[in-house]
């Protein structure tokens, strides 16, 4: 399978981002705010929704991905403890409220309450798989 490379340019490309990078995995200090840069950088575990199963063959797998973020004015973070470095996030969603327009409220939200909103100019957001994929033993489950 190929790296994944996707662009956000606007509210529908980034529901796109969101679903491929649901339930990506990062540590805590894996957050990188660069304000000289206005950029917000994540590189995750994402896990490949888009791989391909069948019913006898069972093969899961992650990929290492970078999620950047460009032109964001701010970073705010709750219920994530920076003093904790080893501490697991697990990506639910990306989720977008705009102000005025183009800019807004782009919001990383994370499991157990966790969540990053970073105050942006615009949606300009790329997921870019950086290395080769590994294969996992589970499947993330969600409660219904």
């Amino acid at each position: 399978m190929e790296p994944l490379k996707l662009v956000a340019l606007d509210e529908a490309d980034l529901e796109i981002i969101s679903a491929h990078s649901q339930d990506a995995v990062c540590k805590t200090t894996d957050l990188d705010y660069r304000p000289s840069e206005k950029r917000f950088m994540l590189p995750v575990n994402r896990f490949v929704w888009e791989g391909k199963q069948s019913f006898f063959r069972r093969r899961w797998e992650r990929r290492l991905a970078i999620v950047q973020f460009d032109r964001v004015l701010s970073v705010k973070t709750n219920g994530i403890r920076r003093d904790q470095p080893d501490d697991v996030l697990s990506l639910l969603a990306i989720r977008f409220e705009e102000s005025e327009a183009p800019a807004g409220v782009i919001e990383l939200v994370f499991a157990a309450g966790a969540a990053v909103r970073l105050e942006a100019e615009c949606i300009e957001v790329r997921l870019a798989d950086v290395g080769g994929a590994w294969e996992t033993r589970s499947r993330p489950r969600h409660g219904t």
